[in-house]
């Protein structure tokens, strides 16, 4: 990890690369992403965090989660803006466990900018927070992590 400088008043926090991400997904902004000030809208990166999210999910269960006993309802999200970023710009969402609890999950997040050469870009543009809470599809109240998803996470450490 590489150690960023902080701000005065603030105390040191280690800022990932994305070789601390098992798990790095490829996004394609789009024009529609810019705001007027001409950068990605800040409510795009919390899609993206959604789509890396349960598109990973998707993979590595094999599954539609969606049918599923339970699934994951959206309890916290966070987003921590480092850099800015701009329609063309190619993204990697660094994907990565920060706690498994018993019906919970916390995703750790970051989003690296691609090099013109196709490379992943060491700095993280933005850092995030995504925590499901799963819950039973009809009682909607919390139940067990799928075992399903729960062998999957195994992958993210």
């Amino acid at each position: 990890m590489t150690i960023q400088t902080p701000p005065a008043g603030r105390a040191a926090e280690t800022t990932p690369v994305p070789g601390d991400f098992r798990v790095l997904r490829r996004l394609e902004t789009r024009w529609a992403d810019n705001d007027v000030y001409q950068h990605v809208n800040n409510v795009v990166y919390y899609n993206w965090f959604d789509d890396a999210v349960n598109g990973w999910l998707i993979e590595a269960t094999r599954l539609d989660i969606r049918k599923l006993p339970a699934f994951g309802v959206v309890a916290e999200t966070s987003c921590r803006y480092l850099r800015e970023l701009s329609f063309p710009d190619v993204v990697h969402i660094g994907l990565g466990l920060e706690r498994h609890g018993r019906t919970s999950v916390v995703y750790r997040l970051a989003v690296f900018r691609e090099a013109a050469d196709g490379s992943v870009g060491e700095e993280a543009h933005a850092l995030g927070r995504f925590v499901h809470v799963y819950v039973d599809t009809v009682t909607r109240r919390p139940v067990p992590v799928p075992g399903a998803v729960g062998e999957a996470l195994s992958l993210l450490l």
